[in-house]
C-alpha cells in the first residue's frame, strides 16, 4: 500500500510540473551585439579600461609621427608636390604603426553609430590607408596625417574622466573638467598647426624643423607675431589662415563656456577641500538666508576666543550670496577663513560638499524675520534631522524659535529657544530691571574697553564692567579658589570677590551633571569642583600682582595685604568687627521696599556700623530662612490655595481695570497672539518663590483673542488677565488700566516681521511705542525689537544735544571693531528695549562654553534643579547707605542671607542738555551764581551741574556723599529752586515749547477717558507732576525729561564692580538667592 500511494504521489507531481513554464528575462543581452555593449558602453570598470587603452593608443601613434618626421630624409625626392604626398617612412616605424590600427579595428566595434560623427571620419582618415598599405606595399610611404589622432586622444580623454567619476562614484568639479578641455584644445591647436606646416614647408626652398614650427605656431596664437618664422609656400600659408579661423571659432566657446561655470562657481561655492578637511578643523553654519548682521554676529563672537582662530567656517545657505555679503567675504580677514556653499542641508551632495561628517561642529539658524514662524520652525527640524542623518558624531547647535518645536530637537547637543529666553527676559525685567541688559553683557564677548576714553565716568564704569564675563575652572587647579576647599561656597564666594575682584556664581559636583546657582553655605567645596565665576578674563589670562596700601592709622607705611594676618584689606577687617546679633535687625517690609537696616548705635552715637563675619561653614543655627528679606506673615494669614478653589469662582464684568481694585502695580504685555511664549512670562512673575503680596496683575493686550487651550493654561496662575485690543488704540489702553501701570511691556508682532525691506519689520513697534511715550510720559515701557541697530529710534529726539553725543560715540567704537558698539544707547543701556537677536551670541559661545546655556536658564528661572538659587533684586534706600561700599554690602549679604551679589543697576540723576550747556558757558564766562551761601546750598547746586562723581572723587571728598544725600532729601519734597533769575528764564524758554504740546495731550486722554465712562480721578495731567513723582521713577531707569525739564536720568547695568564702589541712592543691586 505505500509503494503504490508513493508512485501514484509521482504521477501526480509529474503531471502539476508538466503543466508549468519557465520564462527566461533578459535575453535580448545574450546577443553578440549586446554583449559587445555590455563590455564596451555599459559596464562601467571595463568600458574606463578600454577608453584608457584607447588614449593610450592615440598618444601612441602621436608620438610614432614624431619619430617618424624626425627620421625622414625628403633628399630622395626629386619632385615639389612629391615631398607633400610621399615621406620617406621606415619599416619599422610603419610596422608599428600598423599594428595599432589592427587593435584599433578589432576594439571597435559597431562602427555604423558613429558614422557620422567627426570622430569616426578621422578614425577612418588614419586607419585606411595603413590597412591598404598591409595588401599594397608600395603605397607604404604614402603621406597619412596621423597627428589628427590628437584629437581623437582629447575626445577620449573627455569620455575616460567621465567614466572615471561613475566608476568611483565621485564627482569632480565642472570648473576642472572644463580647464581639462581648454588645455587639451589648446594643445590639440598648436601640435595640428606644428606638424601640419612642418609638412608642408618639406615643399619649399627652406624646410622648418619641428622646434620652428613650434615656435611658429606659439608666436602666432598669442597673437605677438615677430615675423623671424614664416611659411613660405601657399599650402601652409593657407593651413595658418584654416588653424587661425579654427581657433576664433572653437576658442571663444570653450572661454566662454568657462566663464560661465566660473560665475556658478561663484554663486555656489565650489567644494570644501577633503584634504583640508581631513588636515584643518572647521564648523558649519547653516542658514535658510543669510544677512549681513547675522553673519558679523557669528563671525566676531566666534572668533573673539583664542582657541578658535585656526578653525575655519563653511557656511551652507540655500540661496544666492548678496552683494553685502560678498564684499564682506572679500576682506582678507575674512576670505582666509570662510567659505561660502550654495547648498541645502537636506542633500547628502551638499553636505559631502562642506564635509559635514569631517566638521567639529554644526551650528543650524532659523530665519526669524520669516512671517510664519511655525514654518521657518519645521525647516530648521529637518535640517538638523538630515545633519543628524548624514553625520551622528557632529555635535549640533540648533536654534529654534517656538518652545513647542524643541522636543522635535532633543538629540541636539544645544538648543537655544528664541522666544523661552525672550518672554524670561522680558518678565525679569519687571521685577529686576535691566535683566535683558545685563544677560546681553553676560554672552557677549568683550575686553572692557568700551567707552574708556570717554569724558563720562558713568560710560567708563559701565563699558569697564561690560567685559564681565562667566568662566570656569575645576577648584583645585585654580589660584582663585583652591584655598577655599573644604570651605563653604557662601565664605569661597565672598574672599575672592573681597581678595581677586571675581564673583563665584555657581558650582558643579565631579559626579553630578547639574550646575548649582549659589548653593548656598551648606555646599562644601572640594577640590573636583568645578566653579563658574565673573571676571573680566579667565584665570588663565590673569596675572596675579601683590598689592599694597597704606595704613595711615597705625603708621606702618606699606604692608602686603595678602600677607596680613587675617589675609582682609584694613576697610574689609574693620567691617568684620562687631557680633552676629547686629544683622537684619528688623527684616519686615517697609514702604519702601526691603531695607539693609543699620545695627542700633551706642548712646554716644560715635560707633560705626559693622557686619558680621562670613562663616567658613555653615552653622545651623545661624543660617537664616531662604525667604529672609520677605514677610511670610501676610501669606500665611491669607487665605490658602485650597480655601480657593473650594469656592467658586463667579465672573465679573467689569468694564475696566480700575473696577477690579488692584492693590499693586500692573504689568500690561501686548502682543499678537496668545502662545506658548506667553505662558513662559508668566511663569518667572508667579513662581513659588514670589510672595503673594508682591504679586503684580498681569493684563494680556491681544490682537486676537486665545484659545481655550491657553485659557485652561493659565488658570491656575493668581491674578492673570487678558482682553482683545492693540497698543496703537487708545481705547484699549485705557480700559486695560494703562494709567495704574508699572510696566508696559510690547511684543515684536510677527506679522511685522515680513516687510520689504528687512529693518523696517520695527517701523509699527517704534511709531507705537514713541506714542505711548508721549502720551503716558511716566509709563514703563520695556520694548523688544527685531533688529538691534533699530534701538537708536527708541525714546528718539532728534534736538537732544546729548543724545547725538551717544550716537557718535557708538560710531567710534563701532569703527574699533567693538562688538558692543551699541550699549551706550540709553534706552539699552536702561534696560528699556533689547532684541532678541542678541542673544544669538549665546548660542556661538557654547562652542567654547558649554555651560553658558544651563547658567543663563537658571538666571531667567527658565530651569529649576534642586539646591540651586534664582535671581532676584535688592533696592538701595536712603537707609541703607550706611553700608557705603559695594564689598561691604557682598560682606552683608553673604554673612546674613548667603545671597551673592551679581552686579548693580545704577540710576543718577542730572540736569537736561540744555541747561549743563548753558551754565558750563556762563561758568567760563566768570559769571558766577550768586545766592547760595551756605556750604549745603552749594553742594546741591555742585550736584546739578555734574551727572556722576567717581567713586575716587567721593573717596578724597568724605562730605560730598552726605550732601548728595541732602540734595536727595530736598529733591524729593519739593522741586529744586534757582536762585537766579537768568537761570529761571532759560527754564522758562526751554519748557514754554513743550507745554502746550503737553496740554493738547493731557485733555485729549481725558476726553477719552470721559467717552468710555472711565474715572479720570486718578488720572494725574502731566503738566503738573512734581520732583517726587519723578524720583519715585527714577528707579525704573527711564528717561524723565518729557515730565520735568529740568530732570533727567541715566540708567546702566555695572556686572561685577570693584568692592570699594560707592554705593548710590535708589542703586537696584542683583543677587543670586539660596534654595
Amino acid at each position: 500500500i505505500d509503494l503504490l500511494a508513493a508512485h501514484w504521489l509521482r504521477l501526480l507531481n509529474k503531471c502539476l510540473f508538466s503543466c508549468r513554464v519557465y520564462v527566461e528575462f533578459y535575453v535580448d543581452e545574450n546577443t553578440f551585439k549586446e554583449r559587445l555593449k555590455l563590455f564596451f558602453i555599459k559596464n562601467q570598470r571595463s568600458s574606463l579600461r578600454i577608453r584608457i587603452f584607447n588614449f593610450c593608443l592615440k598618444l601612441l601613434t602621436c608620438v610614432l609621427y614624431i619619430i617618424r618626421v624626425m627620421t625622414d630624409n625628403p633628399a630622395q625626392l626629386r619632385h615639389t608636390w612629391e615631398l607633400i604626398f610621399w615621406v620617406d617612412r621606415k619599416v619599422p616605424v610603419w610596422a608599428i604603426q600598423v599594428s595599432p590600427k589592427k587593435m584599433h579595428v578589432f576594439f571597435q566595434g559597431n562602427i555604423w553609430e558613429q558614422i557620422f560623427q567627426v570622430s569616426f571620419l578621422l578614425e577612418m582618415l588614419n586607419t585606411v590607408p595603413f590597412i591598404i598599405t598591409i595588401f599594397w606595399p608600395p603605397l607604404r610611404n604614402l603621406f597619412i596625417p596621423v597627428f589628427l589622432n590628437c584629437w581623437l586622444a582629447k575626445c577620449a580623454l573627455e569620455s575616460m574622466i567621465n567614466d572615471l567619476h561613475r566608476a568611483i562614484q565621485r564627482t569632480h568639479s565642472a570648473m576642472f573638467n572644463q580647464v581639462l578641455i581648454l588645455i587639451c584644445t589648446l594643445l590639440c591647436l598648436v601640435f595640428t598647426g606644428t606638424c601640419g606646416i612642418q609638412h608642408l614647408e618639406r615643399a619649399g626652398k627652406k624646410s622648418l624643423s619641428l622646434f620652428n614650427a613650434l615656435y611658429f605656431c606659439i608666436v602666432t596664437f598669442s597673437t605677438v607675431g615677430f615675423g623671424d618664422v614664416t611659411p613660405q609656400i601657399w599650402p601652409s600659408q593657407l593651413l595658418v589662415v584654416v588653424m587661425i579661423c579654427v581657433a576664433l571659432v572653437v576658442l571663444p566657446l570653450q572661454f566662454e563656456e568657462l566663464i560661465y561655470l566660473w560665475m556658478e562657481r561663484q554663486k555656489s561655492g565650489g567644494n570644501y577641500s577633503r584634504h583640508r578637511a581631513q588636515t584643518e578643523r572647521h564648523v558649519v553654519l547653516c542658514v535658510s538666508t543669510l544677512k549681513i548682521d547675522l553673519l558679523m554676529d557669528f563671525l566676531n563672537e566666534f572668533y573673539a576666543h583664542p582657541h578658535t582662530q585656526d578653525h575655519y567656517v563653511v557656511i551652507l545657505c540655500p540661496c544666492e550670496v548678496d552683494v553685502q555679503v560678498r564684499r564682506i567675504l572679500q576682506i582678507p580677514l575674512w576670505s582666509q577663513r570662510v567659505i561660502y556653499l550654495q547648498g541645502s542641508a537636506l542633500k547628502n551632495q551638499d553636505l559631502l560638499r562642506a564635509k559635514m561628517d569631517d566638521a567639529e561642529a554644526c551650528f543650524i539658524l532659523s530665519s526669524r524675520n520669516e512671517a510664519d514662524r511655525m514654518a521657518a520652525d519645521h525647516q530648521t527640524i529637518l535640517r538638523a534631522w538630515a545633519v543628524k542623518d548624514f553625520a551622528p558624531n557632529c555635535p549640533l547647535y540648533v536654534q529654534i524659535l517656538k518652545p513647542e518645536n524643541k522636543f522635535h530637537v532633543k538629540f541636539a547637543d544645544h538648543v537655544v529657544c528664541e522666544e523661552e529666553f525672550k518672554y524670561a527676559m522680558l518678565a525679569l525685567n519687571c521685577l529686576c530691571p535691566a535683566t535683558s541688559t545685563l544677560i546681553t553683557l553676560l554672552v557677549h564677548t568683550s575686553r572692557g574697553q568700551e567707552g574708556q576714553q570717554s569724558p563720562e565716568q558713568w560710560q567708563r564704569m559701565y563699558g569697564r564692567c561690560s567685559g564681565n564675563e562667566v568662566y570656569h575652572i575645576r577648584l583645585g587647579d585654580s589660584m582663585f579658589f583652591r584655598e577655599y576647599n573644604s570651605k563653604s561656597f557662601t565664605y569661597a564666594a565672598f574672599h575672592a570677590h573681597k581678595k581677586y575682584g571675581v564673583c563665584l556664581i555657581g558650582v558643579k559636583r565631579e559626579d553630578d551633571k547639574s550646575i548649582l546657582l549659589n548653593p548656598g553655605p551648606r555646599h562644601i567645596m572640594s577640590a573636583s569642583d568645578t566653579c563658574y565665576y565673573i571676571n573680566i578674563t579667565k584665570e588663565e589670562n590673569s596675572a596675579f600682582i601683590l598689592r599694597q596700601e597704606e595704613d595711615q592709622g597705625k603708621g606702618r607705611g606699606h604692608c602686603d595685604i595678602l600677607n596680613s594676618p587675617s589675609g582682609l584689606p584694613v576697610h574689609s577687617i574693620i567691617a568684620s568687627m562687631g557680633t552676629v546679633a547686629m544683622d537684619f535687625q528688623n527684616t519686615s517690609p517697609t514702604e519702601s521696599g526691603v531695607k539693609l537696616a543699620p545695627p542700633p548705635e551706642n548712646e554716644q552715637g560715635s560707633r560705626r556700623p559693622s557686619i558680621a563675619p562670613v562663616l567658613e561653614l555653615a552653622d545651623s543655627a545661624s543660617l537664616l530662612p531662604c525667604d529672609l528679606l520677605c514677610d511670610q506673615s501676610e501669606d500665611e494669614a491669607g487665605q490658602s490655595d485650597e480655601d480657593v478653589t473650594a469656592n467658586d469662582c463667579e465672573h465679573v464684568f467689569f468694564e475696566d481695570a480700575k473696577a477690579y481694585g488692584f492693590k499693586n502695580k500692573l504689568i500690561i504685555v501686548s502682543a499678537e497672539t496668545a502662545g506658548n511664549g506667553l505662558y513662559n512670562f508668566i511663569v518667572p512673575l508667579r513662581a513659588y518663590y514670589r510672595p503673594r503680596r508682591e504679586l503684580n496683575p498681569i493684563v494680556l493686550l491681544l490682537d486676537n483673542l486665545p484659545d481655550d487651550h491657553f485659557l485652561e493654561a493659565i488658570s491656575c496662575f493668581p491674578m492673570v488677565y487678558y482682553m482683545g485690543g492693540t497698543i496703537d488704540n487708545l481705547d484699549s489702553l485705557l480700559q486695560c488700566g494703562v494709567l495704574y501701570a508699572d510696566n508696559l511691556v510690547v511684543v515684536d508682532k510677527e506679522s511685522t516681521m515680513s516687510a520689504e525691506e528687512d529693518y523696517m519689520a520695527d517701523a509699527k513697534t517704534i511709531v507705537n511705542v514713541q506714542t505711548m511715550f508721549r502720551l503716558f510720559p511716566s509709563l514703563s515701557i520695556i520694548t523688544e525689537l527685531t533688529h538691534p541697530s533699530n534701538m537708536r529710534f527708541m525714546q528718539f529726539r532728534a534736538k537732544d544735544c546729548y543724545s547725538l553725543a551717544l550716537s557718535k560715540l557708538e560710531k567710534k567704537e563701532r569703527d574699533k571693531g567693538s562688538n558692543l558698539a551699541f550699549m551706550f544707547r540709553l534706552p539699552f543701556a536702561a534696560g528699556r528695549v533689547f532684541s532678541i537677536s542678541m542673544l544669538d551670541t549665546l548660542l556661538y559661545q557654547c562652542f567654547v562654553k558649554d555651560y553658558m546655556i544651563p547658567i543663563v536658564r537658571l538666571l531667567l528661572g527658565l530651569d529649576t534643579t534642586p539646591g540651586s538659587g534664582y535671581l532676584c533684586a535688592m533696592h538701595v534706600c536712603e537707609a541703607d547707605l550706611w553700608i557705603h561700599t559695594y564689598g561691604r554690602l557682598f560682606q552683608k549679604f553673604c554673612s546674613s542671607s548667603s545671597e551673592i551679589p551679581i552686579g548693580v543697576y545704577r540710576t543718577e540723576s542730572h540736569a537736561s542738555p540744555e541747561v549743563s550747556i548753558y551754565l558750563y558757558r556762563q561758568f567760563q564766562g566768570s559769571v558766577i551764581i550768586e545766592g547760595l551761601n551756605d556750604t549745603r546750598e552749594k553742594g546741591e547746586e555742585s550736584k546739578v551741574l555734574t551727572r556722576s562723581s567717581s567713586s575716587s572723587d567721593q573717596l578724597e571728598h568724605p562730605l560730598l556723599r552726605k550732601k548728595s544725600m541732602h540734595w536727595t532729601r530736598r529733591l524729593s519734597r519739593r522741586s529744586v529752586k534757582r536762585c537766579d533769575s537768568s537761570l529761571s528764564s532759560i527754564h522758562q524758554r526751554l519748557g514754554v515749547l513743550r507745554r502746550s504740546e503737553r496740554e493738547e495731550l493731557t485733555e485729549l486722554v481725558r476726553n477719552r477717558m470721559q467717552h468710555l465712562g472711565l474715572h479720570t480721578a486718578g488720572y494725574k495731567d502731566v503738566t503738573n507732576l512734581t520732583a517726587s513723582d519723578v524720583m519715585n521713577r527714577v528707579n525704573l531707569g527711564y528717561l524723565q525729561d518729557e515730565l520735568n525739564d529740568q530732570q533727567n536720568s541715566i540708567s546702566y547695568v555695572l556686572i561685577n564692580p570693584a568692592p570699594d564702589t560707592l554705593l548710590q541712592l535708589n542703586d537696584v543691586v542683583y543677587v543670586s538667592h539660596p534654595s
